[in-house]
C-alpha cells in the first residue's frame, strides 16, 4: 500500500539553537507559527485529495518538535487523534534534534500513536557539527538512537554534506556511522546557503566555500550507494523546492536543483552504463526500465553527451517493463 504525509510545518518552534545554515521558515517555506487549528485544517485540506483507506501519516516537520514544552506537543498531536480513531490516518511522524530525546518525551510521544522519529543528525563528526552550532555532539546522537529503538519507533536519519569544516571524507565518515546506527530510512541534504542566515555572513565574507552543483551531486552519489548496500532506504536527497527555496528566492548559494535527487540517480546510471558498453563500439542501443529513461539519460541528456565525449560510443536510451531499477541490457549494432 502507498504511503502518504500530511505535512505539518512548525519553523523552528523547539529549537534553542541557530546553526549557521539554518532559517526554518524559509526552509519550510512557512513564515508563520503553525496552531492547533491549523494541524485539523491542513489535515482535512489533505484528506479531500488523498484516497480513502490509505497509509496516511501526520508529519510534523521543521524545527525541533520535541524541543516544543510537552504540554504544545500534546495539544498539536491530540488534533490528530480522532482522525487516528477513526481509521483515517495510520499515525504520527516527527522531525527533531538528538538532544531532546528522554525518556518522558517517548512515553508521550507513544501515547498520542507517534509511529516514526527522524533525527537531524547532520554530522557524526563533532568538529563540524562544533563549527555549525549544532549545539550537541555525536554521543548524543549515539544515546537518541539507542533510546528511540528501545521503544520500538520507526527511526530515521537526516545527514548533511558541505556545512563548514566538512569534506567528503568526513562525509564518507557520517555515513559509516549512521549505517552503524542501523536505522530504517535516511535523507541526505547538502548545503544551501540561505538568506538571514549566519552561512551567508560566512559566505559573503570568504569564510565559507559551498559545494560544487557537480561536487555535490557526486558525493551524493557514493552516499547513496553506502546505504543501499546496507540494506537502508535513503527516501530523499536535496532539499524540497518550495517558493522560498529556489534559485530566485532565498538561496544564496550552494548546489541547489529542483530536480537534485534525479541528478544523483543519473550519476548512477552513468556507472552503470559505462561499465555495461565498456567492450562495444559504434552504435549501442541501452535498455532500462521504462520508468528509469530519464535518469539513464541524465538532465539535458548529459549522459549521453559525456559517454559519447568519454568514450566515443553513440548510445540510444529505451525503455523496456521488463528490466529491473538500474538493470541495463545493451545491443550493438
Amino acid at each position: 500500500m502507498k504511503k502518504y504525509n500530511i505535512p505539518v510545518f512548525v519553523p523552528h518552534k523547539g529549537c534553542p539553537y541557530d546553526c549557521v545554515f539554518c532559517n526554518q521558515k524559509r526552509i519550510t517555506g512557512n513564515l508563520k507559527e503553525t496552531t492547533p487549528y491549523d494541524v485539523t485544517a491542513t489535515i482535512e485540506e489533505y484528506l479531500k485529495t488523498l484516497p480513502q483507506n490509505a497509509d496516511i501519516e501526520v508529519a510534523f516537520f521543521g524545527g525541533s518538535f520535541t524541543g516544543i514544552p510537552i504540554d504544545e506537543q500534546s495539544l498539536l498531536m491530540e488534533r490528530v487523534m480522532p482522525y487516528i480513531n477513526d481509521g483515517r490516518i495510520n499515525g504520527i511522524r516527527l522531525s527533531t534534534r538528538p538532544d531532546y530525546i528522554n525518556r518522558e518525551i517517548l512515553d508521550n510521544l507513544k501515547k498520542h500513536h507517534v509511529t516514526t522519529i527522524e533525527l537531524g543528525v547532520q554530522s557524526m563528526v563533532d568538529s563540524v557539527l562544533k563549527a555549525s552550532n549544532r549545539g550537541h555532539s555525536s554521543d548524543d546522537v549515539i544515546k537518541a538512537v539507542k533510546l528511540i529503538k528501545e521503544y520500538d519507533f520507526s527511526l530515521g536519519l537526516q545527514m548533511m554534506t558541505g556545512l563548514p569544516g566538512d569534506t567528503a571524507e568526513y562525509a564518507r565518515l557520517t555515513a559509516k556511522r549512521i549505517i552503524e546506527l542501523n536505522p530504517q530510512f535516511v535523507r541526505i541534504y547538502p548545503t544551501l546557503t540561505i538568506k538571514d542566515t549566519y552561512l551567508e555572513k560566512m559566505y559573503e565574507n570568504e569564510q565559507y566555500v559551498p559545494q560544487t552543483l557537480e561536487d555535490a551531486v557526486m558525493l551524493s552519489k557514493d552516499l547513496l550507494l553506502m546505504f543501499e548496500k546496507a540494506g537502508i532506504n535513503v527516501i530523499r536527497i536535496g532539499l524540497q523546492p518550495t517558493d522560498e527555496i529556489n534559485d530566485n528566492a532565498s538561496v544564496v548559494a550552494g548546489p541547489f536543483h529542483s530536480a537534485f535527487g534525479e541528478l544523483v540517480e543519473s550519476a548512477v546510471y552513468y556507472d552503470i552504463i559505462c561499465d555495461a558498453i565498456k567492450d562495444m563500439e559504434g552504435e549501442v542501443t541501452v535498455y532500462v526500465n521504462s520508468s528509469e529513461i530519464s535518469k539513464a539519460v541524465g538532465n539535458r541528456r548529459t549522459n549521453i553527451r559525456k559517454i559519447k565525449e568519454n568514450t566515443g560510443i553513440d548510445i540510444k536510451i529505451s525503455g523496456d517493463t521488463s528490466l529491473k531499477k538500474r538493470e541495463v541490457r545493451c545491443i550493438c549494432f
